[in-house]
């Protein structure tokens, strides 16, 4: 599932092609929404909040997209052809929205919902303060994690009540950059706060660019301590990176057992 930073990229993505252009052609290829008709339209902006995509439409209307794991959206000049579902294999199209300039294309999105902008809140009103967004806020997010002291520090922080915008890569690399195992309860992972201000500071830094780098090292294979690097040496101490699966559903989690050990209560 991508990271924060990713949608962010893709909401910059589509901003440029989109905003402030009226759009000329519109398909939804989803039952709910197959009537549906913005052409006419001008796109009025789009906005990221965490995972969540928001297309906001002349009209009062927004398009709400999640990804999840396998969605994306691509953009492509308005001359290129739209492949039709029954050709275009697994990169199936859900959403349509073209100008006269660009057609950005939504592909396997498992999440489509067309809504009033008034009710935006109905799809991302839960989310904890938002690590890319004007909202953000450690001390909100340092207690929204503290108020389930017995969970996994790793559980709390793919959850997206708690903070918006953490992922499994980041879940992996900040437990590391914090010495905490993710199998900790979160009132054994130490200074919340400490943890919520890295996790920004880790998703601003990474905005502008692809690979959710953590070691300062942009290289291909050099990008993170822990994430996907299982029986690899720890970059720190020279031990195994272990692997394992977590939560429901299960979840791929990563760590040093040595810069990271397990505590004294639970964990593994």
């Amino acid at each position: 599932m991508p990271e924060g930073d990713t949608i962010f990229q893709v909401a910059g993505r589509l901003r440029e092609a989109l905003a402030g252009r009226v759009l000329r052609h519109t398909d939804f290829r989803v039952p709910r929404h197959a009537t549906a008709d913005l052409a006419g339209r001008e796109v009025l902006g789009v906005a990221s909040r965490g995972k969540h995509l928001l297309i906001r439409f002349s009209g009062g209307a927004t398009l709400h997209t999640h990804l999840r794991m396998d969605g994306l959206w691509r953009v492509q000049p308005a001359t290129a052809r739209i492949p039709g579902n029954a050709a275009s294999g697994r990169d199936f199209v859900r959403v349509v929205l073209a100008n006269d300039e660009y057609t950005a294309l939504g592909l396997r999105l498992p999440v489509v919902d067309l809504l009033r902008t008034a009710d935006e809140e109905r799809v991302v009103g839960h989310l904890g303060p938002d690590l890319l967004g004007a909202d953000w806020d450690a001390d909100e997010a340092a207690r929204r994690l503290a108020a389930q002291p017995a969970r996994a520090i790793g559980e709390a922080l793919l959850d997206q009540r708690n903070l918006a915008g953490v992922g499994n890569v980041y879940r992996a690399e900040l437990c590391f950059l914090r010495r905490i195992s993710p199998f900790a309860r979160t009132d054994e992972a130490g200074d919340l706060h400490a943890m919520a201000d890295l996790a920004h500071r880790a998703l601003v830094a990474n905005r502008a660019q692809p690979g959710h780098v953590t070691t300062g090292n942009p290289a291909p294979g050099q990008q993170h301590w822990v994430y996907g690097r299982a029986g690899r040496p720890c970059r720190r101490c020279g031990t195994a990176v272990r692997r394992a699966e977590s939560g429901e559903p299960p979840r791929v989690v990563f760590w040093c057992p040595t810069c990271q050990p397990a505590p004294d209560r639970g964990g593994r």
